[in-house]
């Protein structure tokens, strides 16, 4: 499979769509520029909003490769948080495509990893190892809350990396103790299946906090509050119940995360990934977001010597997406 230059790389979640260039063979992603996918029609209209930006007579794409926050699975792509629903076959052709591959974007999430630097990254005690040659063998695991809650994963192969998609966001969700039980009883009165991303994610903040308060019982309100506020109230400490949001919110997140290094073998390292968590600053690795992680019973020697990371560059699925193209050329 030829998969000619320039290459168009794009990073699709419920709210904001990436686009990037890669104009050759072993060229950086160049050219990045943020549009909202409310305020675009679809992924075409998008594109052609983002060419229009560049200077008069440079190529257009002749290869592409789009990350899209939803499964992927046949020629009908619809977004699971955001409005675009088209065709793959339909979009190539009206963008005059050669090659146009469409994956999951934790799939170009997990496809950045083996690439990302220390700078990209935010380790929690030592800095993984991810450049360079790893073993044949080696998982890589990534989970990313941001509008709703992606995981992936790769594992090293001969000469490539073999991604693990899947949508573990959509796991459900388990208890730590008493008080998080009474969480979750208090959302399943909303939902009868209480998933990870119905508490960790942009769109499962609002759920978790109003849970929460329910669970507190002591009459705060706090229906009306989305995300941002919450985060920024529960940090300021102004508000009893967005301060246990948080705390649960952390506490939550890393026993996901040990649940994803059990089950995928993950001894690379778990990287956290999304938009989320960086808003969160020290908060967060102050938290019991790592304890929560290692507590795991009798196999709390298989996850404590598993490295964490916080991935602090927004823009890494682009240079997933670009590997994805760059093995698929090989």
């Amino acid at each position: 499979m030829s998969a000619p230059y320039p290459w168009l790389v794009a990073d699709i979640g419920g709210t904001n769509a990436r686009f990037g260039t890669v104009p050759g063979p072993g060229a950086a992603v160049e050219d990045v520029r943020v549009l909202s996918v409310a305020g675009t029609a679809g992924p075409a209209a998008a594109v052609r909003a983002y060419l229009a930006g560049k200077p008069a007579g440079e190529p257009a794409p002749q290869s592409a490769a789009f990350a899209l926050a939803t499964p992927v699975r046949g020629d009908r792509i619809a977004l699971t948080n955001g409005a675009w629903d088209f065709s793959r076959s339909g979009t190539q052709a009206e963008l005059g495509l050669k090659t146009f591959l469409c994956l999951n974007d934790f799939e170009a999430q997990a496809l950045s990893l083996p690439r990302l630097q220390a700078h990209q990254l935010r380790a929690w005690g030592d800095a993984p190892a991810v450049t360079g040659e790893v073993p044949v063998g080696t998982v890589l695991a990534v989970i990313g809350p941001g509008t709703g809650l992606g995981v992936g994963g790769v594992i090293r192969a001969p000469g490539l990396w073999l991604t693990l998609p899947g949508e573990g966001g959509h796991a459900t969700l388990a208890p730590g103790d008493d008080f998080e039980s009474a969480v979750l009883a208090a959302a399943r009165k909303e939902f009868p299946h209480v998933s990870a991303e119905r508490f960790l994610s942009g769109i499962g903040l609002p759920v978790l906090c109003r849970s929460v308060a329910a669970a507190l019982g002591q009459g705060e309100d706090v229906a009306a509050l989305p995300a941002d506020q919450i985060v920024a109230r529960g940090l300021s400490g102004e508000s009893p119940a967005c301060a246990r949001t948080l705390e649960l919110f952390c506490g939550l997140l890393g026993s996901f995360a040990g649940n994803v290094a059990l089950t995928l073998g993950s001894r690379g390292g778990v990287f956290i990934g999304g938009g989320i968590v960086p808003r969160l600053g020290d908060y967060f690795f102050k938290s019991q977001f790592r304890a929560r992680f290692e507590a795991k019973g009798r196999l709390h020697t298989f996850v404590d010597g598993i490295p964490t990371s916080l991935i602090t560059d927004t823009l890494a699925a682009l240079s997933g997406a670009s590997l994805a193209l760059e093995q698929a050329d090989a």
